[in-house]
């Protein structure tokens, strides 16, 4: 792990000394102020899980009003410049919400959804040449270490991230993060995090060829790694082939937690899983179909998110409201994209998606387990005037699982999500 670490420091240190490869965006600083930018995202929300297989009682429903504000500044001039940063957001319930849950509203010890709540913090920032330092509290975009931005408002990291651009079409990330506050929690660790060290890299090869490298050692919890490769083959005008490969090797320390314990597997020694992903898309103008397969080795499923790891770390291409994680699981999924700006209507997409999930290994039984997710999804998004870029998205998924795995994941759900997103432009 050491080595691996000073790997990625030598590698930041010698893009520095190599920064002329090609323009440094540093020189190119207009200032603190004349940079800045700074908007809000106006987001109503609402989530309903209606569960078909227990007991009365258990369904939850949220919604919610909220304000998400990022505000940057620009950097200073000079060889180094300075800059700050401020993420943050201000919400209130919309409702009694008495069934409040789904990870979309902060509640109180009696259960009971907060009325309203605010949340947020500062960052700091360095740049020289191609290479910025930022210590503060940010939203992730990891494979490894994700925020999860699916809910109503984002979750939140607070450490140091590097980010390095000086050789053209690579970019090298190292970090340390320290805390993680989820989207419905208004302690800044409500998670727990104790020590999260990120690294990795991605390359663009050409137009065609993407690939990417990143890893985590989260102290006492686990190490993961995971990779990428993209690749684009044009066939003819308007039409294109993508092949796209994900993948992950996780390993659980002795005192982290994963879902697959809690069913009986927390004696198991070197916990570990692998999760893969393979999706082939075909694009025809406005159409794409994609065909993917997924599947699970190891002796636990892919448990992110238990041990403050991202709520939505989890890049691979069978993941909806069900992710197909589970223990030994193997799934296939069939997508199809509409987007309708070939028949007039710019701004409207639509994409729905049937994906089956089998053989999966259920502790305390010989049954094997199955599941089933019919995805469907219409966003619309403003494509001028005084209401540009504002965006209306129906998400709806009908989940079903078999007997041997009703109980152990998610049971039967038909859930529903629409999110009204209005951004606003400050500066």
């Amino acid at each position: 792990m050491q080595k691996t670490q000073k790997l990625t420091l030598a590698v930041l240190i010698q893009a520095a000394l190599i920064s002329t490869a090609y323009a440094s965006e540093q020189s190119e600083a207009k200032g603190f102020i004349e940079d800045a930018e700074g908007s809000v995202l106006f987001r109503t929300g609402f989530i309903d899980r209606d569960k078909k297989n227990v007991p009365a009682g258990t369904d939850t429903r949220s919604s919610a009003q909220s304000a998400i504000f990022d505000l940057e500044s620009g950097y200073t001039k000079g060889i180094v410049g300075f800059g700050v940063g401020v993420v943050g957001d201000a919400s209130f319930k919309l409702g009694d919400n008495k069934h409040a849950g789904n990870q979309m509203i902060p509640k109180h010890a009696d259960g009971s959804a907060y009325d309203h709540w605010t949340r947020g913090g500062a960052n700091v920032k360095a740049r020289i040449s191609n290479t910025e330092v930022r210590y503060g509290t940010q939203v992730l975009d990891l494979p490894v270490l994700a925020s999860n931005t699916g809910r109503m408002v984002p979750e939140y990291f607070e450490g140091t991230l590097i980010k390095s651009r000086e050789i053209k079409d690579l970019e090298v990330v190292a970090g340390k993060f320290t805390k993680d506050q989820y989207s419905d929690q208004i302690n800044t660790d409500g998670r727990h995090l104790d020590n999260a060290i990120v690294w990795g890299a991605k390359y663009k090869f050409d137009d065609q060829l993407n690939a990417s490298y990143y890893g985590m050692d989260s102290k006492d919890k686990l190490d993961r790694h995971y990779i990428n490769a993209n690749y684009t083959l044009p066939l003819a005008e308007k039409r294109s082939l993508t092949l796209d490969f994900n993948g992950y090797h996780t390993e659980w320390d002795k005192e982290a937690a994963t879902n697959s314990s809690s069913l009986g597997n927390s004696n198991v020694e070197d916990r570990s899983n692998n999760i893969w992903s393979l999706s082939g898309t075909l694009n025809q103008g406005a159409h794409s179909v994609m065909l993917a397969y997924q599947q699970n080795t190891g002796n636990t499923g892919y448990d992110y998110g238990e041990n403050a790891d991202g709520g939505q770390s989890i890049y691979v291409a069978n993941s909806y409201l069900s992710d197909f994680n589970g223990n030994h699981e193997k799934s296939a999924q069939v997508q199809y994209n509409l987007n309708f700006n070939d028949y007039g209507i710019p701004g409207l997409n639509w994409t729905t998606a049937y994906v089956y999930g089998w053989d999966i290994n259920v502790v305390d039984t010989a049954q094997e387990g199955k599941e089933k997710e019919f995805f469907n999804q219409v966003k619309y998004t403003v494509q001028s005037g005084f209401a540009k870029d504002a965006s209306l998205r129906v998400r709806n998924s009908i989940y079903r699982a078999n007997d041997a795995y009703q109980n152990a994941y998610l049971g039967d759900t038909n859930e529903w999500r629409i999110f009204l997103d209005i951004p606003v432009k400050f500066f």
